[in-house]
């Protein structure tokens, strides 16, 4: 678990990341002898304009730092989020932040395990990979079957194809906050 210094670092380090990829200025400096921010682990940097979704870009897996990967991945929202236009920069001060930092992926035996509210999901069949975080099917009140349904969707597959033997389910957990928490 984080706790709330390192949380305010990681929202500072987002926030600078954001601001330097928008307006091509240098970035945040990344250096830190924190053990939790040197972590390996997957995280997602969500970006929301006046409470709509604006971008949203993550890692699902630890391949570098936590640090590092926020700061990868808060630039990547601004700017290379396909569903929609880069971030402009009279649009900063009306972005707000949100970090979801993933715990490691585990294989789901039995659909009935998975918790909505508390398991983010993602569903792989053949090429067909999507994922959805923990917090998105309590924004729009899905039950279990939606929300293994949608990701599907995601995936660009049918919403049943969850249960497709071929399918793999996992599930992971995350720490998420945002600057809302730290205003």
């Amino acid at each position: 678990m984080l706790n709330d210094d390192q949380k305010r670092r990681l929202l500072r380090v987002a926030r600078e990341s954001l601001e330097a990829a928008v307006t091509g200025t240098r970035g945040p400096n990344l250096e830190t002898q924190d053990p939790a921010l040197r972590e390996k682990r997957g995280a997602f940097v969500t970006l929301k304009r006046q409470g709509q979704l604006r971008g949203c870009l993550g890692y699902v897996e630890g391949i570098m730092p936590l640090i590092e990967a926020v700061a990868e991945n808060a630039a990547a929202a601004a700017l290379r989020d396909p569903r929609f236009p880069p971030v402009r920069p009279n649009e900063l001060p009306e972005i707000t932040i949100e970090i979801s930092a993933l715990t490691p992926l585990v294989p789901v035996e039995d659909p009935e395990q998975v918790e909505v509210g508390r398991h983010g999901l993602m569903v792989c069949l053949g090429p067909n990979r999507g994922l959805l975080l923990p917090q998105v099917p309590g924004e729009f009140g899905w039950q279990r079957e939606q929300f293994l349904a949608h990701t599907c969707l995601k995936a660009g597959l049918s919403p049943d194809s969850w249960r497709d033997p071929a399918a793999q389910l996992y599930s992971f957990e995350a720490e998420v906050f945002g600057e809302e928490d730290y205003t």
